[in-house]
C-alpha cells in the first residue's frame, strides 16, 4: 500500500500529518474496501512509554496510521519546526465512524471497559445509532484472548474499537489483527466517555487546549500521570535544540 498521508516524526513515532475530516475520509474508504488497517490514537504519555519500552515502539511501527491524540503532540511537532494541522483524537474519530458506520449499516464489535460500562456504550449506540449492526460487543475483564479472538472472527464486523487502554490494546490488535480485514483502532477511555461514565470537557475547555486540565480537576489521581508531559516537552526541546 503506498501510504495515504506524509508523516512527521517526534521520538521516533510517525504521526499523519492531515486534517481529522481526510482522515476520516481515508478510513470510510479502507473499511469499504475491507483493507486491514491498524489505527493509534497516540499522546506525549504513549510516546514517552514507547522510548522506554522497545516492545511497544515495535508494536506502534506496525500501525497504519497513527494521530495526534492530545495537544502534547501538536505543540512537539511545532517545537521541531514540522507543524501538524491539529489534533486528531480517538473520540471523534470514534464517533465520527459510528455515525457513518449507521448511515452505511457497518458492523462494529466493542471490546473493553466494565460490564456495566460496555452495557451502557450498547445502549447508547443502540439508540443514537440505530442502524449500525454490533456485531458483538465483550468487556475488557477476560481471561482467555483466544476465546474473545474467535468470537470477533466469527462476528466478522467491518470496524473493531478495543478500550484495554494502552499498551493493552495495541499489543492485542499487533497479535490478531490478521484475523479479521477490517478496521482495528485502540479508543482508550472512549467508552468510559460514550456511556456517559466520564464527562468530556466542555466545548471551551478543548478549544483552548485545557482538555487535559479538566480531567485533571475532575481526576486528580491522573496528577502523577500527567507529570509526564513536562518532561516530554523538555525532551523534545532537547532534540530540537540538537538537530
Amino acid at each position: 500500500m503506498s501510504a495515504p498521508f506524509t508523516t512527521v516524526s517526534i521520538l521516533n513515532v510517525p504521526f499523519i500529518n492531515t486534517t481529522n475530516a481526510a482522515f476520516v475520509a481515508q478510513l470510510k474508504q479502507d473499511i469499504l474496501a475491507h483493507h486491514n488497517r491498524f489505527v493509534v490514537t497516540a499522546n506525549p504519555e504513549i510516546l514517552m512509554y514507547a522510548r522506554e519500552h522497545p516492545d511497544y515502539q515495535q508494536v506502534l511501527k506496525q500501525a497504519d496510521y497513527i494521530t495526534p491524540d492530545g495537544i502534547g503532540v501538536i505543540q512537539g511537532a511545532q517545537i521541531l519546526g514540522t507543524p501538524l494541522p491539529e489534533r486528531i483524537t480517538g473520540y471523534d474519530t470514534l464517533l465520527d465512524l459510528l455515525q457513518w458506520g449507521h448511515e452505511q449499516r457497518q458492523r462494529v464489535f466493542f471490546l473493553g471497559a466494565k460490564p456495566e460500562v460496555l452495557k451502557q456504550v450498547v445502549a447508547t449506540v443502540k439508540t443514537q445509532y440505530p442502524n449500525l449492526v454490533i456485531a458483538g460487543a465483550l468487556d475488557g475483564y477476560y481471561d482467555d484472548e483466544a476465546t474473545v479472538v474467535d468470537q470477533i472472527s466469527a462476528a466478522k464486523p467491518d470496524m473493531i474499537f478495543i478500550a484495554t487502554g494502552f499498551p493493552k490494546q495495541e499489543f492485542f490488535i499487533a497479535k490478531y489483527r490478521h484475523r479479521v480485514d477490517g478496521l482495528w483502532m485502540g479508543v482508550g477511555g472512549s467508552f468510559d466517555v460514550l456511556a456517559g461514565a466520564v464527562k468530556r470537557a466542555p466545548k471551551f475547555w478543548q478549544d483552548h487546549h485545557i482538555e487535559w486540565l479538566y480531567r485533571l480537576i475532575k481526576e486528580p489521581s491522573r496528577f502523577k500521570r500527567m507529570l509526564v508531559l513536562p518532561r516530554y516537552l523538555r525532551l523534545v526541546k532537547k532534540i530540537a535544540k540538537q538537530s
